[in-house]
């Protein structure tokens, strides 16, 4: 009976997106999923790796497109190698990979062991060198993802009245980053969204993965255009930053050196919004580069974890906009957004159902577009503070729903979408008690 009504639910779904295109047959779990090129399974970081940080000067502290790609016109350049080289010979290590950060004032060299001197041991003495900032592990992170849900219904066009939202904001021409594995950019629901790409993952050439696409559909999905979903931020412009790959039967893959670099190309091109559905330990390099994000005025919405008492890190970070799927346990802080039974995108022009924290992010990141086109001025505290003071409308639920309050909660979250757009456009948007009574407000 279960596969029954399984298989019904599945056909339903097809039907719903349309016959000309293919759909996904299964949740988008990450046992679902093709296995990725050889290139990118290989491309973990070995426990044996390092991060040594050497000081920019200065002068080369400039936001130029060179820097956001790799080296440009640093004359610098190849003493810092050089003294890199000598650092990784004197420790038994081998040079195998850098990245300047302009947006933090360093440059990332990517070490690894090579002459038998433990790495551990390696990692002491380069901290205790004056010509080194600092030194670290590569810390790795993985993708949110849960569970194989099979419900052909996608909870925010219905609980966050989304159509109603968009009469007043679509996130128009506003940079949101997707740091995440590959984006399917050929996909119907997201042709013309994406502004720009850009990979990292060296190992491995660029790539239409399906954790990636997924949050880039929940975000940016194109609306009206007859077929798939429609995004919460439809109009906003996606930089799909590839840091992080697929593995078979495994979550989505991404280490500090990897991450690093997308965040720093993000600061340096303009985000407004970075989304990072993954998590992970805490990290120097990553704290430093989020710290520089926020201090910018742009907002970071990061996927908490549920099986972490501070919900990880990236979303344990100060600042950070810190969110869980409605419905499960995450730290105290998080908001709650749709993360169960969600329909979006899957690469091959596919759709697929999907599950976990990683999509409830997606959808405030989304979220966080809308208000970003109202409200331009908002800094990233402030946009955490309209997204956790409407929580208390969450009560108030649409006049179009016959669930209770509680229920109304468990399905959708801490966030009232109603009250948070209409709040910041001054006009009641959806036709529910929530913002009925809401009146203009002065900019920011």
């Amino acid at each position: 009976m279960i596969r029954t009504g399984i298989a019904a639910l599945v056909l339903g779904l097809c039907t719903l997106l349309g016959p000309a295109q293919r759909c996904a047959a299964q949740a988008a779990d990450e046992d679902a999923q093709p296995a990725p090129p050889a290139a990118a399974r290989d491309a973990e970081p070995a426990a044996r790796q390092l991060l040594v940080m050497l000081r920019l000067p200065p002068r080369h502290f400039r936001p130029d497109s060179a820097y956001g790609s790799g080296y440009g016109g640093d004359g610098t350049r190849a003493a810092r190698r050089r003294l890199a080289e000598e650092l990784a010979g004197a420790h038994g290590l081998k040079l195998v990979n850098a990245w300047p950060m302009p947006a933090i004032g360093v440059d990332c060299f990517v070490m690894e062991e090579a002459g038998g001197v433990p790495v551990e041991r390696a990692l002491a003495e380069l901290a205790r060198d004056p010509r080194v900032l600092w030194v670290q592990p590569v810390s790795q992170y993985e993708g949110l993802d849960g569970g194989d849900p099979l419900y052909a219904v996608q909870p925010a066009g219905r609980d966050w009245q989304l159509a109603a939202l968009h009469r007043a904001s679509t996130g128009r021409r506003v940079p949101v980053a997707v740091i995440d594995s590959g984006v399917d950019s050929a996909h119907p629901d997201l042709l013309g969204q994406v502004a720009l790409r850009e990979n990292f993952v060296d190992t491995g050439p660029d790539a239409a993965e399906a954790h990636g696409t997924a949050v880039a559909g929940i975000i940016a999905a194109r609306s009206g255009n007859g077929v798939g979903i429609a995004g919460i931020a439809p109009d906003a412009r996606l930089m799909a930053l590839r840091a992080c790959w697929e593995r078979p039967h495994a979550p989505v893959r991404c280490n500090s050196f990897t991450l690093g670099r997308a965040i720093n190309y993000a600061l340096l091109h303009g985000a407004r919004v970075i989304n990072l559905s993954l998590s992970g330990p805490p990290d120097r390099l990553l704290q430093s580069l989020l710290d520089a994000a926020l201090a910018r005025g742009i907002a970071v919405v990061g996927a908490a974890d549920p099986r972490r008492a501070d919900g990880g890190f990236p979303a344990s970070h100060p600042g950070v906009i810190s969110v869980a799927a409605a419905g499960t346990g995450a730290a105290p802080g998080a908001l709650h957004a749709p993360g169960a039974d969600i329909p979006t995108c899957m690469p091959g022009a596919r759709w697929a159902l999907v599950n976990g924290s990683s999509f409830a992010a997606a959808h405030v990141s989304g979220l966080a577009a809308l208000l970003v086109e109202l409200r331009p001025a908002l800094t990233p505290a402030g946009l955490r503070s309209r997204l956790s003071e409407a929580g208390a409308g969450v009560a108030a639920f649409s006049l179009n729903t016959r669930q209770e309050p509680g229920q109304q909660a468990e399905r959708t979250g801490s966030i009232d979408a109603c009250a948070v757009i209409g709040r910041a456009a001054g006009a009641c948007v959806c036709p529910c008690p929530s913002t009925v009574a809401i009146t203009a407000e002065k900019a920011p």
